[in-house]
């Protein structure tokens, strides 16, 4: 059972995506995020650009904490088909007056159930 609905799904996106043409974003520099972009041959403004197109029926997860990132707004967990290869997206809204976060974008490790496709 999904955390949110479609309504709080698209209208979270619709802040992220709006404070993300604002502020930029920062991608949380780990190494299975910098190997699934060889992984999966795609570029760093194409990795952005998958995030920008992110909709609801992406959704599959949160808000909810992350103990490993304590003091955070909460995160938002999506899965997009990237070359044939489930992705797992795990994004926030950060701080107040700063960057939207991507802590993780990297070839999914378990099977993603989409509550909205």
């Amino acid at each position: 059972m999904p955390n949110s609905t479609k309504e709080k799904v698209e209208s979270f996106l619709n802040d992220f995506h709006t404070k993300l043409n604002v502020f930029s974003i920062v991608f949380v520099n780990r190494e299975k995020n910098s190997q699934a972009l060889l992984d999966l041959e795609i570029t760093t403004e194409q990795r952005l650009e998958f995030i920008k197109n992110l909709k609801a029926e992406d959704y599959f997860n949160g808000p909810r904490q992350d103990a490993n990132v304590p003091n955070s707004p909460p995160f938002w967990e999506f899965g997009i088909n990237v070359k044939e290869n489930e992705v797992y997206i795990k994004i926030n809204f950060g701080k107040p007056n700063k960057s939207v976060m991507c802590i993780s974008f990297h070839i999914a490790e378990n099977k993603i159930t989409y509550p909205y496709k």
